[in-house]
């Protein structure tokens, strides 16, 4: 039994790794692109702090994230732009890594993709405006989440998929 299912993940591997990193790396430049096209239009649509409620739970707002996730480190002197820079571009080589190796691994990919797309959004805006932009500002009743962006987005749904992926291959 657990030779035909090798057979059969080896011949699913082989037939979807044939186009390589191509759709993986297609789908990371999705994200950066969707990214940074929203980004620049929340900058030139809005004044830093400037806020545009949407719905009751949602509003748009510009606000730099010097910082990481939720504002780890944001009101540091200036070496985690660093750092941050550092740990984003070490990741997607990992991460590219990982796409070559697994290429035919479909939900580990696309995983993977996004995680990168969404790496290498919050990188350029470091190294372009020593910041990350943020924008989507989600919230109930008083209570806010730290605002994000399309990057950050990708990296949370990218995570999930991550472990769903890893969830279903521990119950093979």
């Amino acid at each position: 039994m657990a030779t035909k299912k090798r057979a059969a993940s080896s011949s699913f591997s082989s037939s979807s790794s044939k186009y390589g990193l191509a759709p993986w790396l297609a789908i990371a430049a999705l994200v950066l692109l969707i990214d940074q096209l929203t980004k620049i239009t929340v900058v030139r649509l809005f004044s830093y702090g400037e806020s545009q409620a949407v719905t009751s739970f949602f509003n748009l707002v510009l606000i730099y994230n010097k910082g990481a996730a939720f504002s780890f480190l944001s009101t540091e002197s200036g070496w985690q732009r660093y750092l941050f820079t550092g740990l984003g571009i070490a990741a997607a080589l990992f991460i590219t890594f990982l796409l070559k190796r697994h290429a035919g691994q479909r939900m580990f990919c696309t995983a993977l993709a996004l995680i990168l797309g969404g790496a290498i959004g919050n990188v350029v805006d470091r190294i372009a405006y020593g910041h990350v932009i943020d924008f989507l500002d989600f919230y109930v009743r008083n209570w806010h989440w730290p605002a994000f962006n399309i990057a950050d987005s990708a990296i949370c749904v990218g995570a999930v998929l991550f472990v769903i992926d890893e969830l279903r291959r521990v119950n093979k």
